[in-house]
């Protein structure tokens, strides 16, 4: 086993470099932090017409509301089991303006081609299509919090749908595929799934067994980040905890930890810094590898 990160290293990294948000949420995980605080940090993301923008997503530098930014928004609450906010119906009645026909969100709408964005957020399409990645990561958080809503039981329809049509081509949609399983309430249904999509993972190579691979790999842990989700039961004990080991090897000399995918602007590589470094402690503390 690894030896555990350091904890002290890692708060010092968040203190000098993380957003307001991140350095809240960290408090709240590991210190004396409230919730009410984080959400605090949050309201100002939020835009008038419910949806979130204004670079919560650090890759997509837009002020107006997008899909991604507001997924991250549920996330938060989620984490801070704080989805009776009334944030939560306003970002759903967004959504509701925005989700196409059969149900799914767009992966990034085209108000994004006015400003700074990451090279994978192309808006394309003026009129663009669903996506599993999108709607997948927007619904997991709410249907695993018992939320009920109309726009929230589309989704849900939407993402059987995707996952039953699932190519095995996109690591990303096969993730929050995995997200939305772990979380929707007919479990039944939902590990008949899992239980095929594991293996077919491995022989599709979207998942990478080897933790010292190079290049933007998706690992075990990207699919199961905490030992309690269904997802666990797809992986063996000898791969988490090699992909754990790894993981905690990799907090950087300055405290914090990294990522693998690719760096735009200087601004935008920091800031994601903050939000895997909470991830990291996150996924550590919950496997049991923090002091």
């Amino acid at each position: 086993m690894a030896a555990a990160p350091d904890i002290d290293r890692a708060a010092e990294f968040i203190w000098l470099s993380a957003r307001l948000i991140d350095r809240r949420r960290f408090a709240w995980l590991f210190g004396d932090g409230s919730a009410d605080a984080v959400v605090e940090a949050l309201r100002p993301y939020r835009n008038p017409d419910g949806g979130f923008g204004n670079a919560l997503e650090p890759d997509l530098r837009v002020p107006v509301s997008q899909p991604s930014p507001t997924a991250l928004a549920f996330e938060t609450l989620a984490e801070l089991e704080r989805l009776d906010d009334p944030m939560v119906d306003g970002a759903l009645t967004y959504l509701e303006t925005v989700t196409n026909p059969d149900g799914g969100v767009p992966f990034v709408l085209p108000s994004a081609r006015d400003y700074p964005r990451a090279p994978h957020f192309q808006a394309v399409d003026d009129d663009p299509p669903s996506s599993l990645l999108m709607t997948g990561l927007l619904a997991a958080p709410l249907v695993g919090g018992g939320i009920e809503h109309p726009w929230l039981d589309a989704a849900s329809r939407y993402c059987w749908d995707a996952i039953d049509a699932l190519d095995y081509t996109s690591a990303y949609a096969a993730r929050f595929a995995v997200g939305f399983l772990d979380h929707t309430p007919e479990r039944e249904r939902a590990h008949s799934a899992l239980a095929e999509i594991g293996p077919r993972l491995i022989e599709s190579g979207l998942v990478t067994l080897d933790p010292d691979a190079p290049g933007e790999i998706h690992t075990p842990l990207d699919f199961a980040p905490n030992p309690r989700l269904p997802s666990r039961s797809m992986w063996s004990d000898e791969i988490i905890d090699r992909h754990l080991d790894a993981f905690a090897a990799g907090q950087q000399a300055d405290g914090g930890w990294t990522f693998n995918w690719q760096v735009w602007a200087p601004m935008v590589e920091q800031e994601w810094r903050g939000v895997v470094t909470v991830r990291a402690l996150t996924v550590l503390r919950d496997y049991g590898r923090l002091p």
